[in-house]
């Protein structure tokens, strides 16, 4: 055999790649390309690719697939990197299952197949992997034919439909209501006064709640970035330094947006951090630089992060917390469904309701263009219309906007022998007497009694005046309707359907007496 023949065999062989036994990542971790499992670690990004988990794959393919997947490592993020893995698996196992053999190659008829059985709104499936297998062949890696390339080339699929659970305010997946929003709220203050929740939980719900940014970016905070300004009128401005942590940078403290805190929520996000910090005192060179949400130090965690939870355990964290509220849904009757980016669309719905236009809200969710966001403007749900006396006792059962103890008379208050628990109401009763107790130690500067209705520490009486608040208060709103200031009269919708929870609790009670005494 000639040398020219021998250079023509070898070139008809299958490239499958070569890969080197350690390799770092785009992210800076360290990685073992020729195992089957791959374990990164890119800021407060955590990835694992299990390829044990994989369907049946022909070896040479599954090395090829490596290759492919390798290069994706050195040159784009982790979390995009994932996807392409987890999307592949869906592909090969169509095959698998349709060929009842081990996967050797992609076809045109392949992904054609695949293209019918997902079905035509779940065609960005396959949108999202037609630039990866097009670089897989780039590569010159086996395992995708010339026909599949040129299929992808010319197919207009799809992209993931953006938006929908916006447009239709869907009640599981899209943004809380302005209901549903203030009872989470009212629960969570409440969970965190009876110490169910700490003050790391508390502090990242309302952050979140707040600015609606992505569970990666609260993972991504430290110490350093609380910014507080003490003025000479001796009050104090709150600013939080919000890494941006976009998808497409490896780097998630790379660039940053200031945001500022309101003074209760800054205050507290300030002695915080502070108490971290000091937890931090020699362990770190610079306890500033501690994560302000910490976690357990971790193994392979690039520098400057060893001790930062990862988006995923920040995500749980959330949601474990807010599910334990158990709070009801005033649209579904069930227990709202939580979920980390429900509340960052209602930070988008809510701007939009307040007449905000598409730059203001791709700015406060940290878009960098307005693409997203248009189906907030385009989408903004109506603000109840009427809530009178009827509606306002319909939904009290299930808004549970009521947080306080219903009592039957003042001697049985929690502060029942001093005076300045008791709560006064003339501009709603005509008169000075009181009408019901707080069972708080300590200065309140929250609107009476109207605000008294969702606190935790309210003591209706059983024969206060309750029917007068309710119907001042659904004046009040209607009169704001009149003047066509939605947004303002709906300010009071809570309390309006926490007043008809305790009227609906005072005729209850009266019923279970009446019934006790003949």
């Amino acid at each position: 055999m000639t040398a020219n023949s021998d250079v023509n065999s070898t070139a008809r062989l299958p490239y499958i790649g070569t890969l080197p036994g350690t390799a770092k990542a785009r992210g800076g971790s360290l990685f073992q390309p020729r195992h089957d499992l791959w374990h990164l670690r890119e800021g407060t990004h955590e990835l694992k690719l299990n390829f044990y988990e994989l369907p049946e794959l022909e070896p040479e393919f599954k090395n090829a697939f490596k290759a492919a997947l390798f290069w994706y490592a050195q040159n784009h993020s982790a979390r995009h990197l994932g996807n392409l893995f987890y999307r592949s698996k869906t592909l090969f196992r169509f095959k698998r299952d349709a060929t009842s053999e081990p996967v050797s190659e992609i076809s045109d008829i392949d992904l054609l197949n695949y293209k019918s059985a997902i079905g035509e709104h779940r065609q960005w499936y396959l949108s999202g992997l037609s630039g990866f297998l097009q670089q897989w062949s780039r590569l010159g890696l086996t395992g995708i034919s010339t026909s599949a390339v040129a299929l992808l080339q010319q197919l207009r699929l799809k992209t993931n439909e953006k938006g929908a659970a916006i447009a239709t305010m869907d009640p599981l997946n899209g943004p809380f209501s302005a209901l549903e929003l203030e009872a989470l709220q009212t629960a969570l203050n409440a969970a965190f006064a009876r110490r169910n929740v700490d003050t790391e939980e508390y502090v990242l719900c309302w952050l979140l709640m707040m600015l609606g940014q992505r569970a990666t970016q609260y993972a991504a905070l430290k110490v350093c970035d609380i910014g507080v300004v003490h003025e000479r009128d001796g009050s104090s401005t709150y600013s939080l330094r919000m890494p941006r942590a976009k998808t497409r940078d490896s780097n998630a403290r790379g660039e940053f947006k200031d945001r500022v805190l309101t003074p209760e929520i800054g205050a507290l996000v300030a002695k915080y951090a502070h108490a971290v910090r000091t937890r931090f005192v020699g362990l770190l060179d610079e306890p500033s630089d501690a994560p302000l949400f910490p976690g357990q130090k971790m193994d392979g965690a690039i520098v400057g992060f060893e001790y930062h939870q990862t988006s995923a355990q920040i995500r749980n964290k959330i949601i474990k917390v807010m599910r334990a509220l158990e709070v009801i849904s005033e649209r579904t009757g069930d227990r709202i469904h939580i979920g980390p980016k429900r509340f960052r669309q209602t930070v988008g719905t809510r701007a939009a309701e307040e007449g905000h236009g598409e730059l203001v809200i791709a700015e406060l969710l940290d878009h960098s263009d307005t693409q997203s966001v248009g189906v907030y403007v385009r989408s903004t749900p109506a603000i109840v219309e009427r809530i009178d006396r009827a509606v306002a006792m319909q939904l009290a059962p299930l808004a549970q906007a009521f947080a306080g103890k219903l009592i039957g008379v003042a001697t049985e208050a929690t502060r029942h022998d001093d005076p300045t628990s008791l709560i006064r109401a003339p501009a709603i009763t005509g008169t000075i007497d009181a009408i019901s107790s707080c069972g708080k130690h300590g200065f309140c500067g929250f609107l009476k009694p109207i605000a008294c209705y969702t606190c935790n520490s309210f003591e209706p009486w059983l024969d206060g005046p309750h029917e007068k608040v309710l119907t001042y208060l659904i004046a009040e709103r209607e009169r704001l309707m009149a003047v066509g200031d939605a947004r303002i009269a709906s300010i009071n919708d809570g309390a309006i359907l926490a007043v008809a929870e305790v009227i609906q609790r005072c005729e209850d009670s009266r019923d279970e007496r009446s019934a006790a005494y003949g």
